[in-house]
């Protein structure tokens, strides 16, 4: 009885409002202090376990329960998402993801919101981390694999926060890569082939719905950098073998790598270091070679995410 009230005095913030209040300028500053902070393996900084997830055979997908506490920063969320393997065609989204921000002290919820948002913006935001520390100097190339919700985002990074002449994109239906050159500010070039959207590009995005490899190692030149975002599950994978031996290997997560990562754990590869192991100036950032950022998502970048909405949505409705 008492529980009821808890749950309803929660700030309930959906997809529009998240939207409004988050920006990949505060949004990314924060995001790399996190990963630091993570990497730190400081539990008083960050206790995150591994992804638990749970089947959706039925649907052909998974069920993920991702928790957080970061006791420094008074930070304790969950995410509960949802994400499945799709049919070309489905209109269904590939992704469904619900954010809860708690009180630590209480226990209490302090806020529910919608989770499209936050997970679309803080992986871009963390692949846009891994491009500035990793890419070549002068990088003017940038191709982008797959055109959902996931490309767009990234589009929005890459471009508000970093700067290119040129960007490309290809997607299996051509249709799908039109639609999405019509939905971004900026100019993008069409790609009949995987080939020809990524030779010569100094920086690859690959946020695709393949569970096979569509990267080959042969076309990438050398000392581009690749933020590998799909493939999210042991047996499913964007990037081939070549690719993967040939490059240096971060992660956001290492223990998440080797848990959920096809492209790590079927390549055989070692992962040399996690992001928040160069923001720590523990790991050297190999610009001159060529190199893999596999993301696979974190909880503590759904935390500062979340808790930067939720004070943005407390500033606002003060003033009103």
């Amino acid at each position: 009885k008492k529980a009821l009230p808890r749950l309803l005095n929660a700030a309930q913030i959906p997809l529009r409002e998240v939207e409004s209040l988050l920006h990949y300028k505060e949004l990314i500053p924060r995001l790399e202090e996190a990963l630091g902070k993570f990497s730190s393996r400081d539990s008083v900084e960050v206790i995150q376990p591994v992804r638990s997830t749970v089947p959706l055979q039925k649907h052909n997908g998974f069920l993920g329960l991702m928790p957080t506490y970061m006791e420094n920063d008074g930070v304790l969320s969950t995410k509960l998402v949802c994400f499945y393997n799709r049919g070309a065609g489905s209109t269904l989204p590939s992704v469904s993801a619900t954010v809860l921000l708690l009180d630590p002290e209480s226990g209490h919820m302090k806020a529910v919101m919608d989770g499209e948002a936050i997970t679309s913006m803080r992986t871009a935001g963390a692949s846009e981390i891994s491009a500035k520390l990793l890419m070549r100097p002068g990088a003017e190339v940038l191709a982008i694999l797959g055109t959902g919700q996931q490309a767009l985002s990234h589009y929005n990074a890459f471009t508000e926060m970093l700067s290119f002449k040129e960007v490309r994109v290809w997607n299996h239906r051509r249709e799908g890569a039109e639609k999405f050159c019509r939905s971004v500010s900026g100019p993008v070039t069409v790609c009949g082939s995987v080939e020809e959207a990524v030779r010569g590009a100094d920086v690859i995005v690959t946020v695709t719905r393949s569970t096979e490899p569509v990267l080959c190692g042969r076309w990438v030149k050398p000392g581009a950098h690749v933020a590998a975002v799909g493939a999210c599950r042991p047996d499913w994978r964007e990037l081939d073998d070549s690719l993967m031996k040939e490059a240096v290997v971060y992660a956001d997560s290492r223990e998440g790598a080797m848990a959920e990562s096809g492209d790590v754990i079927l390549s055989g590869v070692e992962v040399f270091a996690e992001l928040g192991d160069v923001i720590n100036g523990i790991k050297p950032a190999y610009r001159e070679k060529t190199t893999v950022f596999k993301s696979l998502g974190m909880g503590v970048e759904d935390a500062v995410a979340a808790n930067l909405v939720y004070e943005q949505w407390k500033a606002k409705a003060y003033k009103l």
